[in-house]
């Protein structure tokens, strides 16, 4: 069975057991055998002082894009400090007594994925205050086959809490991997440690470590929804449906005006080799989903070549498929969080390009050699190989 970072480091037991530590994590960060990482630090004589938790919460049910409060966590009674809310680092006031800051939290290979970028304001946040950050490494869920990353490299223009600095879609790194990356290439200079996993090659995919998926955030339910999330991910800048607060949370596309039927007949035809897709429907009540207490009809897809399919470029071109479809129902859509009060030019924030809207008004060919274009990144191997752990 695989080793997370958190398994290695109990085994390690270092010299600053009993300094004060601070700790950025969630409910999804667990050992190997699913018990919660920092419960397990506490019960192994780890002095955990204080515990800080990213978007959706230390208990990882907080509503996407909603700010999240301090609080208690009641498995630890720790304090909580959060970290999506008027403040995304910590501050030199909640480092103060803070000897070293441990990093574990579950990744979902995505750029947009926001826990990512927290750990780079935590990497900041230490290199001010001069306190040690370790991270505690955990596998890409979606491989580390890094002929599999997708862009396109954002533009620094774009730069927002989905997507700060230059780096591709689908990035096919472990988060230690790109704090050491981003340590060097942004000149952070903080003083930094991975502890890494033990167990794992870049060829495999979460249903390989032999451990039950946890749930990463509210609408990240079951490993084919992470699969699917870098491509069904864009569908947030649009008036579709992506499943969320249903079962078929970023597995699906559907709204009110859609046929199943129709819209299945022509995906199953343009990527018959790599996923398959069948009519459903689903009827949310939320009130903060899109179409609440609509009956909502689409499809939902089932990935059948998960090395050979590409996730940005299949969203993309499910895109602009519907919106083909669909012309008078079709509609671009602010979507609003904490970190994009308006929620415009979501989709500019999503691909991390300027203008990114005006692709889908090209002709379908030059639409495909676009996207295409934009969505290979060889050079991504090359910026980061020097920072590769495993």
């Amino acid at each position: 069975m695989i080793q997370f970072g958190i398994d290695r480091f109990l085994e390690q037991k270092p010299g600053w057991q009993n300094q004060q530590i601070g700790m950025v994590t969630n409910h999804a960060a667990t050992t190997n055998s699913l018990e919660p990482s920092r419960a397990v630090l506490l019960a192994n004589g780890f002095h955990l002082t204080k515990l800080f938790s990213p978007e959706h919460g230390l208990d990882v049910q907080g509503a996407d894009g909603h700010a999240m409060k301090d609080g208690t966590d009641p498995l630890t009674g720790l304090p909580v400090t959060s970290l999506y809310s008027s403040k995304l680092a910590p501050s030199a006031d909640d480092l103060l007594d803070i000897d070293i800051v441990l990093y574990d939290i579950p990744d979902a290979g995505c750029r947009f994925y926001t826990y990512l970028w927290t750990l780079t304001h935590v990497m900041e946040a230490c290199a001010r205050e001069k306190k040690k950050l370790v991270v505690l490494d955990r596998p890409n869920p979606v491989s580390g086959d890094l002929l599999l990353a997708e862009g396109p490299i954002l533009e620094i223009s774009q730069s927002s809490f989905i997507g700060r600095w230059p780096m591709p879609i689908r990035h096919s790194c472990t988060l230690g991997e790109l704090a050491l990356y981003f340590n060097a290439a942004r000149k952070i200079n903080c003083e930094l440690e991975v502890i890494t996993c033990n167990g794992w090659s870049r060829s495999q995919w979460q249903p390989d470590w032999g451990i039950d998926f946890v749930p990463t955030s509210p609408a990240i339910r079951n490993f084919e929804s992470i699969l699917l999330y870098p491509g069904l991910g864009l569908l947030e800048a649009t008036n579709i449906s992506e499943g969320r607060g249903t079962q078929y949370s970023f597995c699906a596309a559907a709204a009110p005006w859609i046929d199943g039927n129709t819209l299945a007949r022509q995906i199953n035809n343009l990527v018959p080799e790599e996923l398959a897709a069948k009519p459903i429907q689903f009827c949310n009540e939320d009130p903060l989903v899109k179409y609440p207490g609509e009956i909502c009809h689409g499809v939902q897809f089932e990935i059948t070549s998960r090395t050979s399919f590409a996730p940005v470029l299949f969203g993309l071109l499910l895109i602009r498929l519907i919106k083909d479809l669909y012309p008078d129902h079709f509609a671009w859509k602010p979507y609003i969080t904490l970190v994009n009060p308006t929620g415009k030019q979501h989709l500019d924030k999503l691909l991390g390009i300027t203008g990114s809207e005006k692709l889908f008004g090209m002709p379908m060919y030059q639409f495909m050699v676009s996207i295409t274009k934009l969505t290979r990144v060889p050079g991504w191997i090359k910026e980061v190989e020097p920072f590769l752990l495993y």
